[in-house]
Protein backbone atom coordinates (compact mmCIF):
# COMPACT_ATOMS: atom_id res chain seq x y z
CA UNK A 1 0.00 0.00 0.00
CA UNK A 2 1.24 3.62 -0.38
CA UNK A 3 2.48 5.27 2.15
CA UNK A 4 -0.13 8.05 1.68
CA UNK A 5 -3.26 6.72 -0.09
CA UNK A 6 -3.92 8.69 -3.02
CA UNK A 7 -8.25 9.42 -3.25
CA UNK A 8 -10.25 8.12 -6.02
CA UNK A 9 -10.72 11.20 -6.90
CA UNK A 10 -7.26 12.97 -7.35
CA UNK A 11 -6.34 8.93 -9.15
CA UNK A 12 -9.03 9.36 -12.16
CA UNK A 13 -7.96 13.21 -12.25
CA UNK A 14 -4.48 12.66 -12.79
CA UNK A 15 -5.36 9.71 -15.41
CA UNK A 16 -7.55 12.14 -17.16
CA UNK A 17 -5.51 15.03 -17.77
CA UNK A 18 -2.33 12.73 -18.57
CA UNK A 19 -3.39 11.27 -21.55
CA UNK A 20 -0.49 10.03 -23.06
CA UNK A 21 0.03 6.58 -22.66
CA UNK A 22 3.86 5.55 -20.84
CA UNK A 23 4.94 4.33 -24.35
CA UNK A 24 4.32 7.98 -25.95
CA UNK A 25 5.85 10.24 -23.05
CA UNK A 26 9.26 7.64 -23.35
CA UNK A 27 8.65 8.50 -26.63
CA UNK A 28 8.73 11.89 -26.32
CA UNK A 29 11.22 12.33 -24.34
CA UNK A 30 13.69 10.91 -26.31
CA UNK A 31 12.63 13.11 -29.50
CA UNK A 32 14.98 16.33 -29.95
CA UNK A 33 11.49 18.41 -29.58
CA UNK A 34 11.18 17.80 -25.80
CA UNK A 35 14.70 19.78 -25.97
CA UNK A 36 14.99 18.06 -22.79
CA UNK A 37 18.27 15.49 -22.20
CA UNK A 38 17.75 14.07 -25.58
CA UNK A 39 21.33 12.42 -25.64
CA UNK A 40 20.57 11.08 -22.62
CA UNK A 41 20.14 6.98 -22.41
CA UNK A 42 16.61 6.15 -23.21
CA UNK A 43 15.63 5.77 -19.45
CA UNK A 44 17.61 9.13 -18.87
CA UNK A 45 15.85 11.32 -21.39
CA UNK A 46 13.60 14.00 -20.69
CA UNK A 47 13.59 16.12 -16.88
CA UNK A 48 13.99 14.68 -13.88
CA UNK A 49 9.72 15.67 -13.45
CA UNK A 50 9.59 13.83 -16.46
CA UNK A 51 11.03 10.91 -15.66
CA UNK A 52 8.94 10.63 -12.59
CA UNK A 53 5.95 11.02 -14.59
CA UNK A 54 7.20 8.43 -16.48
CA UNK A 55 7.29 6.09 -14.05
CA UNK A 56 4.05 6.71 -12.08
CA UNK A 57 2.62 5.54 -14.78
CA UNK A 58 4.15 2.84 -15.35
CA UNK A 59 3.22 1.85 -11.55
CA UNK A 60 0.22 0.56 -10.08
CA UNK A 61 -1.80 2.50 -7.46
CA UNK A 62 -0.79 0.38 -4.53
CA UNK A 63 2.79 0.74 -5.39
CA UNK A 64 2.73 4.51 -5.23
CA UNK A 65 4.82 6.90 -2.82
CA UNK A 66 3.88 9.92 -0.64
CA UNK A 67 6.60 11.71 -3.15
CA UNK A 68 4.51 10.17 -6.17
CA UNK A 69 1.10 11.09 -4.50
CA UNK A 70 2.74 14.90 -3.99
CA UNK A 71 3.69 14.76 -7.83
CA UNK A 72 0.13 13.59 -8.51
CA UNK A 73 -1.48 16.38 -7.25
CA UNK A 74 1.44 19.22 -8.76
CA UNK A 75 0.83 17.90 -12.61
CA UNK A 76 -2.86 17.66 -12.15
CA UNK A 77 -2.45 21.34 -10.54
CA UNK A 78 -0.67 22.47 -13.20
CA UNK A 79 -2.64 21.00 -16.41
CA UNK A 80 -5.86 22.06 -14.76
CA UNK A 81 -4.45 25.42 -15.06
CA UNK A 82 -3.02 25.31 -18.03
CA UNK A 83 -6.01 23.76 -19.96
CA UNK A 84 -8.99 23.82 -17.78
CA UNK A 85 -11.63 20.82 -16.47
CA UNK A 86 -13.37 20.23 -20.26
CA UNK A 87 -9.83 20.55 -22.58
CA UNK A 88 -10.78 20.34 -26.04
CA UNK A 89 -8.10 19.56 -28.40
CA UNK A 90 -6.10 22.61 -29.23
CA UNK A 91 -2.56 23.44 -30.60
CA UNK A 92 -1.19 26.44 -28.94
CA UNK A 93 2.01 27.60 -29.76
CA UNK A 94 4.76 25.00 -29.98
CA UNK A 95 6.81 25.91 -26.47
CA UNK A 96 3.22 25.39 -24.78
CA UNK A 97 2.42 22.11 -25.98
CA UNK A 98 6.01 20.91 -25.78
CA UNK A 99 5.95 21.77 -22.00
CA UNK A 100 2.72 20.03 -21.68
CA UNK A 101 3.43 16.81 -23.11
CA UNK A 102 6.67 16.55 -20.94
CA UNK A 103 4.16 16.33 -18.27
CA UNK A 104 2.41 13.44 -20.42
CA UNK A 105 -0.71 16.30 -21.46
CA UNK A 106 -0.64 15.86 -25.19
CA UNK A 107 -3.35 19.17 -26.30
CA UNK A 108 -3.95 17.63 -29.25
CA UNK A 109 -5.50 14.56 -27.69
CA UNK A 110 -8.60 14.63 -25.99
CA UNK A 111 -8.68 13.99 -22.24
CA UNK A 112 -8.63 10.42 -21.24
CA UNK A 113 -10.28 8.55 -18.07
CA UNK A 114 -12.73 9.37 -15.79
CA UNK A 115 -13.88 12.90 -14.77
CA UNK A 116 -15.33 12.96 -11.53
Amino acid sequence: MADTPITDDLWNDFHRVVNMSSRELREWLATAESGQNTDALPDQAGSERSRQILEILDKRRTDLTEKDVALIGEVVEEITAERGNDAEPEAGDTAWRHHLMSLGHDPLKPSGGVHS
